[in-house]
């Protein structure tokens, strides 16, 4: 610490300049402490800022930005912040922890995200230490559509309890619309970690966090307004699927985004639902609402604003006290019946069923707001300028005795084209090409899930990177359902794929599969991984991933020399490593 710095009279300066570099000092050094002993006091401890941890789980980005977005608000409040994954901290290590904010989402089936899984192993052990002194509090996110709603952050939420450690800030549950309950969590939880002690001698350095990302100036609450410029057939007619490649107008100078992110697109209901939708409400479509502020007829409402179709709890709940029915109560109440019930279901097959009617003001309290779908890129920003690339599957069954359609999927397909289409970017910098152009990428991606391996492939090209590439892909027939088909050969034709296992589920009597490729393959691959591999899945998370993560495992093991202990410490090294990561849903 020191005195005010001044300019002396002897400076080669005149009376004005030097009265004006004065003045100038004096203006930035008012708010810097001056050193006691220069006025003859005795010093004073100055208390150090108060430490905050800042720890996240996060599959695919959104508990990380907040993790970051905390972090920042944290230091504006004096706070001495570090953020980390959950992966990164050892249990042992919360001891010597005050505060502890907790951020994580829930993966699959109630899971932790991948980078938490390794630290909740470790907190879930019978040697897990006591945190007596840890003072916390979590945020969960989730979707209340599921019901493993927000399981990993109140497994989290009990067993950090359960240890000892003292719940200052109740734990939050967030559904999709989470920005409003975290900001709100988040302050109360700030002013609840303002503990009282004086942590002048004891408190740790300032730890210097990593800035959070940029934020765009578009976001779900202020989506980007486009046209898609291509809409293509990437599946014959003879196919049981209809998957579609769809080019969307995206001025760089307006959005940008990187290979691995996800782009969220805003789909409007189909006026013929909501003409139906209307009709089993009993609900007058020109009638004015008010939703947020904003006037607009009924129909408006439920054609761009309001989900008439998904079934949720509350609005299952709000069925069974209108008609008081016992048998639908029951049903609520039970997890499995429940999901039985409202499968192939909409919401106004059971309003329909039900025989309930509901006002306009009801609706506007009952019907949640219209949720943007996240699809992953499947284009280099470096080959494709102003551009971004989705490959999308058209969700078309029959049920209730009659044609359904998915939300998003059929909006692309059918009726996008016809007026503006609003996105957002989703970033996922955990999901992204490896920054060092010499390492080897191992990406497994059947079906859809090859869309950010295409944006894979298509950036190291651009990078003119010289890492090899292995793809593992395939669908249930060549002939009708090999996607980029022709991209894929000359990629492997000029070299930029090194090497190409295609699995045809249908193409033979006994089906086959991308983790029956890595078995067999299991020798290669295995030396892939000791020469710093990275392994990349995307796709289908309940079973898909779940048979190739348990494949990797036994060619681990198989080709490792390694028991099943040993072959999952190596798997999960390959996560701390980020070598090891996935995209599924």
């Amino acid at each position: 610490m020191s005195t005010v710095p001044y300019i002396p009279e002897n400076a080669p300066f005149s009376d004005e300049q030097r009265g004006w570099l004065n003045g100038y000092l004096a203006g930035l050094f008012a708010r810097q402490p001056v050193d006691p002993s220069a006025l003859g006091a005795p010093a004073t401890p100055v208390a150090a800022p108060k430490r905050l941890v800042i720890l996240y789980g996060s599959q695919t980005g959104t508990a990380e930005g907040l993790a970051m977005e905390s972090a920042e608000k944290a230091q504006a409040q004096g706070y001495s912040t570090e953020v980390k994954e959950l992966n990164d901290v050892e249990p042992a290590a919360l001891c010597e922890e005050k505060r502890v904010l907790v951020i994580t989402s829930t993966y699959g089936d109630g899971e932790m995200p991948d980078n938490a899984q390794e630290f909740w192993n470790s907190l879930s052990a019978d040697d897990a230490p006591a945190l007596p002194d840890t003072n916390y509090s979590v945020l969960a996110l989730g979707d209340t559509n599921y019901e493993t709603f927000c399981t990993a952050g109140k497994d989290l939420d009990a067993r950090l309890a359960g240890l000892g450690a003292n719940c200052v800030q109740p734990r939050v549950d967030c559904d999709v619309d989470y920005e409003e309950p975290f900001e709100a969590w988040l302050d109360q939880a700030l002013a609840a970690m303002q503990l009282g002690e004086d942590e002048a001698a004891a408190a740790p350095a300032a730890v210097a966090t990593e800035a959070a990302p940029e934020k765009s100036a578009y976001s779900k609450k202020n989506p980007f307004v486009t046209s898609i410029v291509e809409n293509r057939l990437l599946t014959t007619e003879a196919s049981g699927k209809e998957v579609r490649h769809y080019a969307i107008r995206l001025p760089e100078s307006e959005l940008t985004y990187n290979a691995g992110d996800a782009l969220n697109v805003f789909a409007e209901n189909d006026p013929a639902e909501v003409a139906a939708f209307l009709d089993v409400c009993g609900a007058d479509p020109a009638e004015e609402v008010d939703l947020s502020g904003r006037k607009m007829t009924l129909s408006q409402a439920l054609t761009t604003e309001l989900d008439i179709r998904g079934v949720t709890k509350p609005l299952f709940a709000a069925i069974v006290e209108q008609t008081g029915s016992a048998t639908l109560k029951d049903i609520l109440e039970d997890a499995d019946a429940f999901a039985d019930y409202i499968w192939g279901r909409e919401l106004r097959d059971l309003i329909a069923e039900a025989g309930v009617s509901w006002t306009a003001p009801q609706l506007m309290d009952l019907l949640k707001p219209i949720q943007a779908r996240a699809y992953s890129i499947s284009s280099s920003p470096g080959l494709h300028k102003d551009e971004v690339h989705l490959c999308v599957a058209s969700v078309r069954y029959e049920s209730q005795g009659r044609a359904q359609q998915g939300h998003c999927s059929c909006f692309l397909a059918d009726r996008a084209g016809e007026g503006p289409l609003r996105v957002y970017v989703h970033a996922n910098k955990a999901f992204a090409v490896p920054e060092n152009p010499d390492a080897p990428m191992i990406m497994v991606g059947p079906g859809t899930g090859i869309a950010p391996f295409r944006a894979f492939l298509e950036e190291r090209k651009a990078r003119g990177a010289s890492g090899r590439n292995w793809l593992f892909f395939g669908d249930r027939n060549e002939a009708s359902d090999f996607l980029y088909k022709d991209e894929i050969l000359a990629y492997r034709e000029e070299g930029l794929l090194s090497e190409l296992d295609l699995a045809w589920s249908r193409d033979q009597e006994e089906k086959l599969y991308v983790q029956h490729l890595m078995s067999r393959k299991g020798d290669q691959l295995f030396k892939w991984l000791e020469e710093g591999a990275y392994f990349f899945v995307c796709g289908d998370a309940h079973r898909m991933a779940k048979d190739v993560e348990a494949a990797l495992l036994d060619v681990i093991s198989t080709h490792g020399g390694l028991d099943s202990e040993g072959a999952q410490a190596y798997l999960s090294g390959m996560k701390k490593d980020k070598r090891y990561v996935r995209d599924v849903y």
